[in-house]
């Protein structure tokens, strides 16, 4: 079997020793590869794993209704790369659904919603999805829209609820208080949970900015970077610490998804500074990134 010989992040590019995309040929080695096929998120949530087993670390997380590509499906498991961000990992192969037939028309705009069998609030429940899921609303009925399911037929969800797909809110910031006292957890990815970059992604998203979901990618590329602390913090800049990140309110406040408080909270710059050189052995903040 062939050797890899690439400094490619296989967190973001499909390759193994025995399998790798096609569209790496000639870039990785790799014993087979492949075109992929692409493939719907059918559940609410997925969890996207490093490994094809349920105790291995969760890299990331999946919205109902993004587009994947598979690549590999056995044992109940498919090693995929999101569409979204180009995350690669493993999920569980029974929360794929078929390829979509035509572009989503709407986002989730709040931080969960329900989908009901039929357009009525009692109805037992079909499932529950996400900020920012993608969605073809294929009909209405009163205050609720008909959203196409993966697997076929339609859910139901309140229409308040949903923007068309291009409506940004460019004030990420203040979509970033939408997630205060959401949990925080490791490669959490939703208002159930997230960890600091995936707060940053999807407040970012919201305002129609694309953005990789890990901080040390963030941290190089995102906007561009300032002088602080001879520049001021000033409201919707990025602060990004070892392995963290964080949105400035103002010259010395921030909000962030963070382990400390184990939620998404308002804290001072100067106490997480505090608190993270505490932890990484005398390393703050590593850099500012200004958007726009």
């Amino acid at each position: 079997m062939s050797e890899l010989t690439t400094d490619l992040d296989p967190r973001l590019n499909a390759f193994r020793p025995d399998l790798a995309a096609s569209a790496l040929k000639g870039r990785v080695q790799a014993a087979r590869y492949v075109e992929g096929r692409p493939a719907l998120v059918a559940r609410g949530l997925v969890d996207l794993r490093r490994r094809p087993e349920a105790a291995a670390p969760l890299d990331t997380q999946l919205l109902f209704g993004e587009t994947v590509h598979v690549f590999e499906q056995e044992h109940g498991w498919a090693w995929v790369q999101n569409a979204t961000d180009g995350y690669v990992g493993y999920m569980e192969a029974a929360a794929l659904g078929a390829a979509a037939q035509s572009a989503p028309s709407h986002n989730l705009k709040v931080l969960r919603s329900f989908l009901y069998p039929e357009p009525d609030m009692k109805a037992p429940l079909l499932d529950a999805i996400s900020f920012l899921s993608p969605l073809r609303v294929v009909g209405e009925h009163e205050k609720f829209s008909a959203a196409a399911l993966p697997g076929g037929g339609a859910g139901w969800i309140y229409s308040s609820h949903l923007c068309p797909i291009g409506e940004t809110d460019p004030d990420f910031t203040a979509t970033a208080h939408m997630f205060l006292g959401v949990p925080y957890l490791w490669g959490g990815r939703s208002g159930l949970g997230l960890d600091c970059s995936a707060l940053v992604q999807l407040c970012l998203a919201r305002a129609g900015l694309a953005c990789t979901r890990d901080s040390g990618a963030q941290g190089a590329s995102l906007g561009h970077a300032t002088d602080w602390p001879d520049t001021p913090l000033r409201r919707g800049d990025i602060v990004y610490f070892p392995g963290h990140c964080a949105i400035a309110l103002n010259e010395t406040e921030v909000i962030h998804a963070n382990a400390g408080a184990m939620l998404t909270a308002i804290e001072a710059l100067d106490e997480v500074v505090k608190r993270v050189e505490a932890e990484s052995g005398g390393q703050g903040v590593t850099g500012v990134r200004r958007i726009g």
